[in-house]
């Protein structure tokens, strides 16, 4: 089979970039599996193992080669495209009443039941860019994992949880002085900012934290700093909101919407089992896993079946954030 992949951004990411990354191990597995892969994407991509096509300002439909099979959308939807084709949609989308294409596919069961559908693959981690962690190692705090600017993802909650336990924080994902929008300072004592690491580095951290604290207040649509997080045997106190309740079992972590029942939870990380928590990811949340999920979802395509039994559709304003109770 010839897959097209289609995304608007460059592959590989070097440092943040989920969607890139998702996508780069879908196409890498998909190699690996037999099948062809061509990707069109921004310019300045690379890729040793599957074809590259820059994007043009040209509608995407024109842009695809010919001899593909079927075109799998990580970027706006070409209705135009007159092979079989699939949507990936990777965030969320507030808009009552917003309609999207039938074969729309989710990150998880609760993000496509927000859309009213059914079809969704949870997303897989390639192990080989993480490494083989040490579990035995001391770890000597907890971290946040994600965009600090961005208020849904709540690092003023993490701090908060954190300090309220007597307990450090890594922040990766961001810088004490915020400016995008305003000025902003975090003066939090507790908290250490790292930017926005990737690699190596997160790596190294993420194998020095005692657990994830990710009090998130939106539905999260998947959440790959939690199953990155868990690899490395790092237990996850969260919210339960979104996926969140789909990846976080009670033998790999605490979910709640209080703030004190989290805080209470982090001091007794220690409690859970590293690699089980490593091992449940491992079992779960591969790269290769992900890939065969869509191959199924592949083959319904090229057999004329649909993925939804009707267009998803937005019939709730999931617009205000979420709140936590103290």
């Amino acid at each position: 089979m010839h897959v097209a992949i289609v995304n608007n951004a460059v592959i590989p990411a070097v440092k943040y970039g989920g969607i890139e990354r998702v996508i780069w191990w879908l196409g890498k597995e998909l190699v690996k599996k037999g099948h062809k892969v061509t990707y069109l994407v921004a310019a300045g991509s690379k890729c040793d193992f599957a074809d590259v096509i820059f994007l043009d300002k040209r509608p995407y439909h024109q842009q695809l080669p010919e001899a593909i099979d079927l075109v799998h959308y990580h970027a706006d939807c070409d209705y135009e495209t007159k092979k079989p084709y699939l949507y990936t949609l990777h965030g969320n989308v507030y808009t009552q009443q917003s309609k999207f294409y039938i074969n729309t596919v989710a990150l998880s069961a609760n993000h496509a039941a927000r859309m009213n559908s059914v079809a969704y693959v949870h997303n897989g981690l390639d192990f080989d860019e993480y490494g083989k962690p040490d579990l035995d190692q001391r770890r000597n705090f907890f971290h946040f994992l994600g965009d600090a600017a961005w208020k849904v993802k709540n690092l003023k909650g993490a701090i908060k949880i954190a300090k309220a336990a007597h307990e450090k924080i890594a922040v990766l994902g961001g810088s004490r002085i915020n400016t995008s929008q305003g000025i902003k300072i975090n003066f939090a004592k507790n908290a250490k900012f790292y930017g926005k690491v990737g690699g190596d580095q997160k790596n190294y951290l993420l194998n020095q934290s005692k657990g994830l604290i990710f009090p998130v207040l939106w539905h999260e649509p998947f959440g790959l700093a939690v199953i990155e997080s868990l690899y490395f045997g790092c237990p996850v106190f969260a919210t339960p909101f979104g996926s969140l309740p789909e990846l976080v079992t009670k033998e790999v972590g605490v979910l709640s919407d209080s703030y004190s029942e989290l805080s209470t939870a982090i001091q007794n990380a220690g409690a859970f089992d590293k690699k089980r928590c490593h091992e449940y990811v491992r079992e779960n949340f591969s790269s290769g896993k992900m890939t065969e999920e869509y191959l199924k979802v592949y083959e319904k395509l090229l057999n004329g079946e649909t993925l939804n039994p009707t267009e998803p559709i937005i019939k709730e304003d999931f617009s205000q954030l979420l709140q936590m109770r103290s």
